[in-house]
C-alpha cells in the first residue's frame, strides 16, 4: 500500500471512530439511565434482602449510650422486644466484670448489685428473634459523682429493735437546698397509724418522728426514694431504700436531780428506783427529754473533748474505761456507771460534770450493780427525763432530742 492510500485509510477510519465515539457521546446519557436504573434495581433488591437478614429484635440499654450523672440504683437496665437475649456483658472501664441476672423470660438483664459513683461502665447485649436472626447493641455511660450526689445517713438500723423514743434521724452529707423535694422523697409509717411529721434542723439533717410516743410493739417503715432528685443545684440524690424497725416495750425513765433518785417505768409502771448523782452546781446537767442515741460496754471520758480542760490544756478527768455508758446528748451528756467515786454520794450528792452517774465496779464485769441493771434493760431508744437540775432544757438538736418541742414547733420544721 502506497503512503497516499494508507493516510486515506487512516482518515477514514478515523472518521468511522469520531462517528462511533460522537454517536457514544450523544447517546451516552440514555445508556446511563438505563444503567443507573439496573443499579438502583440491584441495589433495591440488596436493600431488600439485607433487610430479610436483619433480626427483628429491638434491644434497649438503659441509660442512653455516653450518659454522665447516670443512676447507681437503675442504670444498667437492658430489655429487648421481638426477641429473647442470649448474651449480656458488663464491664467497668478498666474491664472488671459486673456480674447479673436475666429474667425468666430471658428479655430483661439487669445488675445483682448497686453500681459503684463516678465509675465508666461498658454493655455489650445480644439478642434473637423468632427465627433466630441475631442483633447487638453496645453502650457506655458514667455513674453519677460524689461531687454531684449526696447520700443521707440514717438512724435506726434496718431490723432492729428500739425504744419508743426512737426518731428517724437522717444526716446528709451535701447541704439540702430542695427542702420540699427531698422530703417528698422521704415516707415513714407506722404499722400504729400513728401521723409522722419531718422536722428540718438544718441544711443537713431532718427527723421524723409522730405527736407522741411511738406505739409500743409496732413497726416502722421508713422508704428512701431520692435516686434522682435534685437536693441542690446539680446535686442528685442516689438512695433507693426501704428500712423497717421495731418498737419495742414503752420504757421510760425519770431523773429527779434534786431526790437524787432514778425511776423506771415500763408502761407507766415504775419497776426501779435507783439512786444517782447529777452534775454539780458548778456543772450541771440538762434538763428534758432525752433519747438513749448510743451504748458503750466501756468507753473512755476526757475532759478536753467537752471542754473541761486545767490550766495546762489537758481534761480536768480522763477515764479510759467508764462502764456501762448509755449517751443522751452528742455533747457528751451521758448516764454511765461510776467506780471511782464513793459508793456514799449515790442518791445523796451531785458531783460530776454534767452527766448521771450510777453506782458501778471497774471492768464492767459485775452484772449485780445498778448501772449495769440500768445497761441491761435499756434499748437504744428508751426515754429518759430529766428534772430539777437548775439547767436550760436540752436542745432539740442536741443527739436525738426533738421531744423538747411541742407538736406545732415540731411541724412547723417541715418543708411539706
Amino acid at each position: 500500500m502506497t503512503d497516499g492510500k494508507r493516510r486515506k485509510g487512516l482518515t477514514v477510519a478515523s472518521a468511522l471512530l469520531g462517528g462511533v465515539l460522537a454517536l457514544t457521546g450523544c447517546s451516552g446519557g440514555g445508556d446511563d439511565a438505563k444503567a443507573s436504573g439496573s443499579g438502583d434495581t440491584s441495589q433495591a433488591k440488596a436493600d431488600e434482602a439485607a433487610a430479610k437478614k436483619s433480626s427483628a429484635a429491638q434491644i434497649t440499654i438503659t441509660p442512653k449510650d455516653g450518659s454522665n450523672n447516670a443512676s447507681i440504683n437503675n442504670s444498667a437496665a437492658v430489655e429487648v422486644a421481638k426477641g429473647t437475649l442470649t448474651n449480656v456483658s458488663m464491664t467497668t472501664e478498666d474491664g472488671k466484670a459486673v456480674s447479673g441476672e436475666l429474667s425468666a423470660d430471658r428479655t430483661s438483664w439487669k445488675p445483682n448489685a448497686q453500681l459503684e459513683r463516678s465509675t465508666t461502665y461498658k454493655l455489650a447485649a445480644e439478642a434473637k428473634d423468632s427465627e433466630g436472626r441475631v442483633a447487638h447493641e453496645n453502650a457506655s455511660f458514667t455513674t453519677v459523682s460524689p461531687t454531684n450526689s449526696f447520700i443521707g445517713n440514717f438512724t435506726p438500723e434496718d431490723g432492729s429493735t428500739v425504744g419508743v423514743g426512737m426518731p428517724v434521724s437522717i444526716n446528709f452529707d451535701k447541704a439540702i437546698t430542695n427542702k420540699a423535694a427531698v422530703q417528698k422523697g422521704i415516707s415513714v409509717t407506722s404499722s400504729s397509724g400513728q401521723e409522722v411529721v419531718g422536722h428540718w434542723f438544718n441544711a443537713n439533717r431532718i427527723d421524723f418522728r409522730p405527736a407522741a410516743y411511738w406505739k409500743e410493739n409496732s413497726t416502722v417503715t421508713l422508704k428512701l426514694a431520692l435516686d434522682g432528685v435534685e437536693g441542690a443545684s446539680g446535686v442528685y440524690g442516689v438512695q433507693q431504700k426501704t428500712v423497717t424497725f421495731h418498737i419495742g416495750r414503752n420504757q421510760v425513765s425519770y431523773v429527779d436531780a434534786q431526790t437524787k433518785k432514778m425511776k423506771v417505768t415500763q408502761d407507766g409502771r415504775t419497776i426501779k428506783t435507783i439512786p444517782i448523782s447529777a452534775g454539780s452546781p458548778e456543772n450541771k446537767t440538762y434538763e428534758g427529754i432525752m433519747v438513749m442515741s448510743e451504748k458503750f460496754k466501756q468507753t473512755r471520758m476526757n475532759g478536753a473533748t467537752v471542754g473541761f480542760t486545767d490550766d495546762d490544756g489537758k481534761g480536768e478527768y480522763d477515764i479510759k474505761d467508764v462502764p456501762h455508758a448509755i449517751r443522751l446528748t452528742s455533747s457528751g451528756t451521758f448516764l454511765h456507771g461510776n467506780y471511782w467515786g464513793a459508793k456514799s454520794i449515790f442518791g445523796n450528792v451531785n458531783t460530776s460534770h454534767g452527766c448521771v452517774g450510777l453506782s458501778d465496779t471497774k471492768g464492767a464485769k459485775d452484772s449485780g450493780t445498778p448501772a449495769a441493771w440500768v445497761y441491761e434493760h435499756s434499748l437504744v431508744g428508751d426515754v429518759v427525763v430529766i428534772r430539777h437540775t437548775g439547767d436550760k432544757t436540752v436542745s432539740p438538736d442536741n443527739g436525738l432530742n426533738g421531744w423538747n418541742m411541742d407538736w406545732e414547733q415540731w411541724k412547723a420544721g417541715s418543708a411539706v
